[in-house]
C-alpha cells in the first residue's frame, strides 16, 4: 500500500419490443403515474411496474420463483441469449472509446459534500490527462465524476444496472448503457479501464473494489492502479487488511500494495498515468520482441 503525503424469471420474460417514445423525465418514485423503472431497454408504469430483477430471477430457485423443476430448460437458454447480446451491446459501444479511468464511490452523496466536490476534482483532472471518465451513471460520487468531465468537455461515460429501486442516470453522461446483469456490467468496467480510483461508498463500491484487487492479484489483470480517495475514511479498512489479513497470513503483506491512497486529485490521475505509461512501454517492447522473433522455444504467439 502506497500513501501519498498530499492532500470512490414458469416462462421466459417477454422479450417484445418496447415502444417507447422520449424517455420519461420523471424519477422513481414511491407509486403514482411518475414512477418508472427500467427492464433492460424498457420501460415500466403502473401496474407493470414488478419488484424483481433479472439477476434476481437468474438466482433464485425454481420454486421460490414459482417455477417446476426443470422449466429451467425452457427459460435458460433465452437468458444465455439475452445475456449474450449485453456482451456485445456492450463490446460494440465501448470498443472504440480509448483510454478511460472507472471512478466508484456511493450513490447517496449529496451534492455539495466534500466527496462530491472531490468527484467531480477527480473527474475532471481525468479529463484534462485525456482519459474518458466511466462510472455506474447514477448519482452522488459518480455523478460527481461525470460532471468534473463534462465541465472540461472530456467522454463522461456511464453504466448503468437494472435494480428494484430506478435511480437513473445522470445528466452528465454523453454515453450511456443500461445493463440487466451485474456480471456483464462489470466486465466492461474491467475491460475498457486502465484503472480504478474509488471514493468513500457502500457494499457496491467495496464489490467493485475487491474484485479489482483479486484480479490483479491474480494476475488476470496487469498494470492496473487502483486508488483509494479519502485517506480518513479508507484507514480502518486498511488497519483491517493489514491486522487481521496480512498478520494471519491470509494475504501477503506485498498485496497491499496494489493499493495507494491519497487525497490529491493530481496524485490519483499521475498514478494512473505512471502505470499507462509503463504498459505502453511494455507493449512496445513485446512487439519489437515479436518482430525480431525473439521469443523463448515454444513462447513465440
Amino acid at each position: 500500500m502506497t500513501k501519498s503525503g498530499s492532500e470512490n424469471p414458469a416462462t421466459p420474460e417477454s422479450e417484445a419490443p418496447a415502444e417507447a417514445s422520449a424517455e420519461p423525465s420523471a424519477t422513481a418514485g414511491g407509486g403514482g403515474r411518475g414512477s418508472f423503472r427500467r427492464k433492460g431497454p424498457i420501460i415500466l408504469r403502473g401496474r407493470e411496474l414488478g419488484r424483481s430483477t433479472s439477476d434476481q430471477r437468474f438466482l433464485e430457485p425454481e420454486v421460490v420463483a414459482g417455477r417446476e423443476p426443470g422449466d429451467f430448460t425452457r427459460t435458460d437458454p433465452w437468458r444465455v441469449l439475452r445475456i449474450q447480446s449485453e456482451f456485445v451491446d456492450g463490446f460494440d459501444t465501448l470498443a472504440r472509446l480509448g483510454p478511460a479511468i472507472s471512478v466508484f464511490g456511493s450513490a447517496r452523496t449529496p451534492e455539495g459534500s466534500a466527496d462530491y466536490r472531490m468527484s467531480r476534482a477527480v473527474g475532471r483532472e481525468l479529463g484534462k490527462a485525456g482519459y474518458a471518465v466511466i462510472t455506474g451513471g447514477g448519482p452522488g460520487v459518480m455523478e460527481g465524476a461525470n460532471r468534473g468531465a463534462h465541465d472540461v468537455q472530456a467522454r463522461s461515460v456511464g453504466l448503468g444496472i437494472e435494480l428494484p429501486h430506478e435511480q437513473g442516470m445522470n445528466p452528465y453522461i454523453d454515453l450511456g448503457i443500461n445493463f440487466r446483469y451485474f456480471f456483464v456490467r462489470k466486465t466492461m468496467f474491467a475491460k475498457y479501464s486502465q484503472g480504478f480510483i474509488v471514493l468513500p461508498g457502500g457494499f457496491g463500491t467495496l464489490d467493485e473494489l475487491f474484485e479489482s484487487l483479486t484480479l490483479v492479484q491474480t494476475n488476470k489483470m496487469t498494470r492496473f492502479p487502483v486508488v483509494l480517495m479519502g485517506s480518513a475514511f479508507w484507514a480502518p479498512l486498511l488497519e483491517w487488511l493489514q491486522g487481521s489479513l496480512a498478520e494471519r497470513g491470509m494475504i501477503s503483506r506485498t498485496d497491499l500494495d496494489l493499493l495507494c491512497v491519497t487525497d490529491s486529485p493530481q496524485e490519483a490521475v499521475s498514478v494512473m498515468r505512471e502505470a499507462h505509461d509503463r504498459r505502453t512501454e511494455e507493449q512496445m517492447a513485446y512487439m519489437r520482441q515479436y518482430d525480431l522473433g525473439e521469443f523463448p522455444e515454444g513462447e513465440r504467439p
